[in-house]
């Protein structure tokens, strides 16, 4: 097992109002999974999403990560595991802006300690995948939408994570782009990489296993 999300609860308070945006969620992962989760506008998909990757606490629950109790663990501790083994495409990019697109890509190896010319070889490998070789001395506001996505992706992948976490990886892409990311993700999974991504598409949830449906966030899957 991978992951498992136990009664998961999370609320926010505004002037005497308690508004749930994860209500009882449950919620077990297997190594190798590729799972899409789907639901309409504010139903909580990107707030279950940050929450599996450690980006977002949550009131109250238990999460355990690799036999790790997410729940129990310091900040410090819940970052460095998220480093070491999630990879997040972000639906607004959050490339940093005074960095290359080299750079941007380079920066999850860091993290881990690679040397460097295995960290050359890595972004090399990464920068031909994505057709970007001529864009690795730019920065992002000199990329389209398209190209800023495609390194987000490219910087998720780079360090060869356990679980890769998408936040509606297409939604800037072309049709053939994303056709492209698609593939690349279903490649990747048979590889052994565990797959969440979150995504209106009915053609994208198409290639996963096992589709979570949530709706005023509660899953709604049988």
């Amino acid at each position: 097992m991978l992951l498992q999300l136990n009664n998961i609860f999370k609320w926010v308070n505004n002037g005497g109002n308690t508004t749930f945006l994860l209500k009882d969620i449950n919620l077990t992962v297997e190594e190798g999974e590729f799972i899409s989760i789907m639901g309409p506008s504010g139903s909580g998909k990107t707030t279950l999403l940050n929450v599996i990757g450690m980006l977002d606490g949550f009131n109250e629950g238990e999460y355990h990560f690799l036999e790790k109790s997410v729940h129990q663990l310091r900040e410090k501790h819940r970052s460095a595991l998220y480093k070491e083994y999630i990879g997040f495409v972000f639906q607004a990019y959050h490339l940093i802006d005074e960095l290359t697109v080299y750079e941007n890509i380079e920066t999850p190896l860091l993290y881990k300690k690679f040397k460097t010319a295995e960290r050359k070889a890595l972004v090399a490998d990464m920068l031909d995948r994505f057709h970007i070789v001529g864009k690795k001395d730019l920065f992002p506001e000199q990329l389209s939408g398209g190209q800023q996505q495609l390194v987000g992706i490219a910087r998720a992948l780079v360090s060869r994570p356990k679980l890769i976490l998408a936040d509606e990886p297409t939604g800037n892409l072309n049709s053939r782009q994303g056709e492209e990311i698609m593939d690349l993700f279903k490649k990747l999974n048979e590889e052994g990489v565990t797959v969440i991504q979150v995504t209106h598409s009915e053609k994208n949830a198409a290639y996963g296993s096992r589709v979570i449906e949530l709706l005023d966030g509660r899953n709604v899957t049988p």
